[in-house]
């Protein structure tokens, strides 16, 4: 048996599989493509589910991958175990009605007895129980011997998800030897011990489960098998833990390095060190196939990986920003297969750090939290935190339960862990009932995709904007009918059009299809499966069936809206890295008939000058006149003229390109203008933030931008007007203005003070002693917490010694101030506990630091009961 590194493992079954005429296909991206059940792939087969369903035509009938992964169900056994992981690799072979069980197992047989030269008498296979005809493929195609294949049930060896295909699954394992058996005499695989290592799983859909529970044999069964990269290579590499393989190990190091940690010191550095590991992978994929950081979704999978391996580096006494270092590494282990490690090394980097800086503001963040329920519980004289106050610090700001644990000990308390993991068991089955309904949405039946693969539609549209076509099919309230009848709604498949279906943030084009007797509204135009075009449509008079011939006609009009809006993103997209830098990429787009939206990576806001300079850069192009080219070409071709391409977007090998002169050069498929002039004008709306390190544009183009232009002239002049100036003396007009006001101001603020002054005499001489204390505790007149606040620094600075507690009402709100000087906050005095009490009899809340606090409420009736708590407060603090 060869000692194979990882990179060579994949490498030679990829190119076996080659040799056995599958399409070796490039690893999809992680965020999953047209399927809404999944939010992250999670197995080597997901992103080819639309080729088992039917729903769209694969690349060939034979395939093999190599699929990066993620799972997170397991999080929490990360670092603890030598094989859980949330990034991993998948190898698979897929057969899409080619060929069957025979030729699966015995080229799988052939992959890992010659290529890999894992002895045969190390090698046992499963199979379920009902299959004999796997069993005998074994027993006499490969010569295995009976008593190293084993029948296992359905649990085991049975693959389904509801109704649909399924079928039966066969398995190898690798025997590791008699030191990892549980010494049972029936030990072999399906044991739960750790002797037989299941490496390589075959799923032999070959039936389709209908609603009474049959299993129907399908007419062209398929092949799914899928074997894990890293456990293979801990069989080759003769490890125990997928972190001892040689491309884990180099990332391990790299987290020893700079966290100044030992490895195999101790378990708990251990778990520290593996978790940091695995998940610093993950991000670093994430974040190469353009997720982000969010507070949902996949953003929020990506938020806890990398905020969990923050966590573990803090343990380690790392308290600045350093995962985004190690991507480096990771880059070096995987980048020759995965090259947007390499191609957007710079930017991951950039996201990570950006989100480790903020999570070095949350932790502080959730330790005031902490700080609060400590500080709550001490003047209940409590000593357990409540699991539910402990998991919102852990779900809500993203603070680690040991830390909690860890911080509470310190101060003689304990947490209630029962009641945590109740609430945490309460989100996970939130979670799962979730997955299960989400699992089988990707394979329910859509009416469109059991259309005859040999139904699309030829798209003419580029070059045209009217041409006869033939009716197909036509889906009226989900049902393939023959004809529509007036006032009806419906989808019409044409077998060509001139319509532009919605994609590439493009929206669909609007218009008519007609005839002599027929007319229907085209309201939207979708792209389908198989390359159909569906005319969502109004049938406004006569009918429509199925074999008409419809004229099919777009209203220019918003086409060409829509085009000038889709070629000024492309010129957009290219001044954006002019002007901010090369780490910009599209992040989306919208491009409608009115507007352009274009949401771009970048991790702060533009200035006025960078949003100036883009607005110059690409107008200028539009006054250059350039012609736009639009080519078809083959993927190389297009990356070596440096045309841009979109995360995540899946590309053919022949793809359409579009060239505005010498200056934008993008993979796309949607409609543009002919020369960069018939764009007009530019005009920027607005820049904003939309998620972590994401930012978005919106502006108008032609018709629209002259409007704009048109409205702020207007605008302006309405405002010289009011003024009584000239337009072009606006600005100085306003500033002396604003002058004026500021003068007006000081003078108000002036006064506000001379009153302060003047009303803390009546305070001063009605305070009273509360245990030796000096304490005013009064409702007083004031505008607002500002002006209260006045009142209470003018009377702290007329005291030596005491506490001050002020409370006004103004617009049915009320509003409370405490002030305590040093030497009786030193006697155990806290204005925060005191106006949080206070708060809670006028139906609100507040707090702060024992020498200053303020709150709010909503009850101005009850401002006298409040103060009168805070007396009993007061007296209770000074009491202890």
């Amino acid at each position: 048996m060869k000692q194979l590194g990882v990179n060579e493992i994949r490498k030679r079954f990829l190119d076996f599989f080659e040799s056995k005429g599958h399409i070796v296909h490039p690893s999809f991206p992680l965020v999953p493509q047209k399927d809404r059940s999944l939010l992250l792939i999670n197995a080597g087969m997901a992103p080819l589910k639309p080729y088992f369903a039917g729903i769209e035509e694969p690349p060939g009938n034979r395939m093999a991958t190599c699929q990066k992964c993620i799972r997170t169900g397991d999080i929490e056994n990360v670092g603890k175990t030598a094989r859980h992981a949330t990034f991993f690799e998948m190898l698979g072979n897929f057969s899409f009605g080619d060929y069957f069980k025979k030729e699966a197992i015995v080229w799988g047989w052939e992959f890992v007895t010659k290529q890999l030269e894992l002895p045969e008498d190390k090698i046992w296979a499963s199979v379920y129980e009902e299959d004999d005809e796997a069993y005998e493929i074994w027993r006499k195609e490969i010569n295995m011997p009976e008593d190293r294949i084993v029948r296992l049930g359905k649990a085991d060896n049975f693959w389904e998800i509801g109704l649909g295909p399924c079928g039966p699954c066969s398995e190898l394992y690798f025997d590791r030897g008699e030191k990892y058996s549980c010494g049972s005499e029936d030990c072999k695989p399906g044991c739960e011990c750790d002797r037989y290592v299941e490496f390589w799983n075959y799923v032999f859909t070959q039936y389709d489960k209908d609603e009474e529970g049959n299993y129907n044999p399908l007419p062209n069964p398929n092949i799914d098998t899928g074997m894990g990269l890293e456990r293979i290579a801990c069989i080759m590499q003769d490890v125990d833990s997928i972190f001892d393989i040689d491309t884990m190990q180099h990332i391990l190091n790299g987290v020893c390095q700079i966290t100044s940690a030992e490895y195999n010191k101790d378990e708990k550095t251990n778990v520290s060190i593996r978790i940091i590991t695995d998940h610093i992978r993950s991000v670093a994929f994430l974040i190469g196939d353009g997720v982000l950081p969010s507070n949902e979704g996949r953003g929020y999978i990506l938020r806890r990986l990398l905020r969990r391996a923050a966590r573990h580096g803090k343990l380690l006494g790392v308290n600045k920003p350093f995962l985004y270092e190690l991507v480096d590494r990771v880059a070096k282990e995987y980048g020759k297969t995965y090259e947007e490690l390499v191609e957007k090394n710079a930017y991951i980097k950039k996201v990570i750090k950006v989100e480790e800086e903020r999570f070095m503001e949350t932790i502080d963040q959730g330790i005031e939290i902490l700080n609060s329920y400590i500080e709550e519980l001490e003047s209940k004289n409590e000593k357990v935190l409540s699991g539910e106050n402990a998991f919102k610090l852990y779900d809500t700001y993203g603070f680690p339960l040991d830390l909690t644990k860890e911080i509470l000990e310190e101060k003689g308390l304990s947490l209630d862990e029962k009641n945590f993991e109740d609430e945490m068991e309460k989100q996970r089955n939130r979670a799962r009932e979730a997955r299960v309904g989400a699992d089988t949405e990707g394979w329910k039946e859509d009416v469109f995709a059991g259309l005859d693969k040999e139904i699309n539609t030829d798209f003419k549209g580029y070059n045209s904007f009217e041409l006869e076509g033939k009716v197909l099919v036509i889906v009226k309230d989900g049902e393939v009918v023959k004809e529509a009848a007036t006032e009806n709604e419906a989808t019409v498949i044409l077998d060509e059009t001139v319509f532009y279906g919605e994609g590439g943030g493009q929206v669909g084009d609007v218009g008519t299809l007609y005839n002599e007797t027929t007319k229907l509204t085209v309201l939207d135009t979708k792209k389908g499966p198989n390359n159909q075009v569906h005319h969502i449509v109004k049938i406004e008079e006569g009918s429509i069936n199925v074999g008409d011939t419809v004229k099919a006609k777009i209203d220019i009009n918003t086409r060409m809206g829509s085009a000038r809006n889709h070629t000024a993103t492309h010129l957009l997209h290219k001044a954006l890295k002019e002007v901010v830098g090369d780490h910009v990429n599209q992040a989306g787009s919208l491009v409608t008939p009115d507007k352009l939206r274009f949401d771009f990576t970048h991790f702060e806001s533009l200035t006025k000058e960078q949003i100036d300079k883009i607005e110059e850069n690409v107008n200028t192009q539009i006054l250059n006149g350039s012609n736009v080219e639009t080519f078809e070409t083959s993927i190389d071709e297009a990356k070596n003229l440096g045309a841009e391409a979109l995360f995540g977007e899946k590309y053919g090998d022949v793809v359409r390109v579009v060239k505005v002169g010498n200056y934008s050069t993008e993979l796309c498929g949607g409609t543009h203008v002919t020369n960069s002039g018939q764009i007009g004008l530019l005009k920027i709306l607005s820049e904003s933030g939309v998620a972590a390190g994401v930012r978005r544009i919106e502006a108008v183009t032609g018709v629209e931008a002259h409007k704009y232009v048109n409205k702020t002239v207007e605008t302006i002049n309405k405002i010289a007007e009011t003024l009584k100036t000239q337009t072009q003396n606006v600005i100085e007009r306003v500033n002396d203005l604003s002058d004026e006001l500021k003068d007006k101001d000081k003078e108000i603020n002036k006064l506000k003070s001379q009153l302060a002054n003047n009303s803390t005499g009546d305070l001063l001489n009605n305070a009273e002693t509360i245990n030796e204390v000096k304490t005013i505790v009064s409702a007083i007149e004031a505008e607002g917490m500002d002006d209260l606040r006045k009142v209470g620094d003018a009377l702290k600075e007329k005291i030596d010694s005491g506490i001050i507690v002020l409370a006004a009402s103004n617009n049915g709100k009320v509003n409370f101030v405490a002030m305590a000087t040093k030497d009786i906050v030193s006697k155990g005095v806290h204005c925060g506990n005191i106006v949080r009490e206070a708060a809670k009899v006028t139906g609100g809340g507040g707090g702060g630091r024992p020498d200053m606090a303020q709150a709010g409420g909503k009850n101005p009736e009850k401002i006298e009961e409040a103060l009168g708590a805070v007396k009993d407060v007061l007296k209770t603090q000074l009491d202890k």
